[in-house]
């Protein structure tokens, strides 16, 4: 549920600066056509559709923007970039601010965070997805022990799911990334 805002308070330009560099996008150039939130199929859960989180960008609402629930949401599906009629990459500011969120220590949406880190364990251990790895650790870690238990024989009996990952060639290349990423985060502090 959308809160009351007053954009006149609280007004961050270091926020507003951040998400331009690190994003590489500038939203300022957001007019509020709202052909974003038009095409988002996830809107209805969001607790800010897109075109205001991009409003509150402008504004420098970092703390509004980063407790957000709606950039843990979004699918980055790219509906809203391909529909921007002044070609702002909104999926990659959304992405952005999970990024800066997730530095920040900000989940507000635990579960999405759980999923995030299996699906990325998966991808640093194997080099792809292994979707029943990401099943599994994510079912552990949520608590949800049960959760989509019926769809397994279902998605089973079509050859869809494997029971052992398939590891890729070039998996230590992939592994060596994350080992990169790993070693500057700890640099950083």
């Amino acid at each position: 549920m959308m809160e009351s805002i007053n954009l006149s308070q609280s007004i961050d330009d270091n926020f507003i600066r951040q998400v331009k560099e690190e994003s590489g996008q500038d939203p300022d150039r957001c007019y509020q056509c709202g052909n974003c939130t038009a095409g988002c199929p996830y809107t209805q859960f969001y607790d800010y559709p897109v075109s205001m989180v991009m409003r509150l960008i402008q504004a420098g609402q970092r703390e509004t923007v980063l407790n957000s629930k709606a950039i843990w949401l979004c699918a980055t599906c790219e509906t809203c970039t391909t529909r921007c009629p002044c070609e702002i990459d909104v999926a990659q500011v959304m992405d952005t601010l999970r990024i800066i969120a997730r530095r920040e220590g900000r989940f507000p949406e635990k579960d999405i965070k759980t999923f995030y880190d299996a699906f990325l364990t998966s991808l640093s251990n194997h080099g792809r997805i292994y979707e029943v790895g990401i099943l599994m650790g994510y079912n552990v870690k949520s608590g949800h022990l049960l959760a989509d238990a019926d769809l397994g024989p279902k998605v089973l009996s079509h050859g869809q799911l494997h029971f052992f990952p398939k590891n890729i060639k070039g998996k230590d290349q992939v592994a060596r990334i994350f080992k990169k990423f790993m070693e500057k985060k700890k640099e950083r502090g």
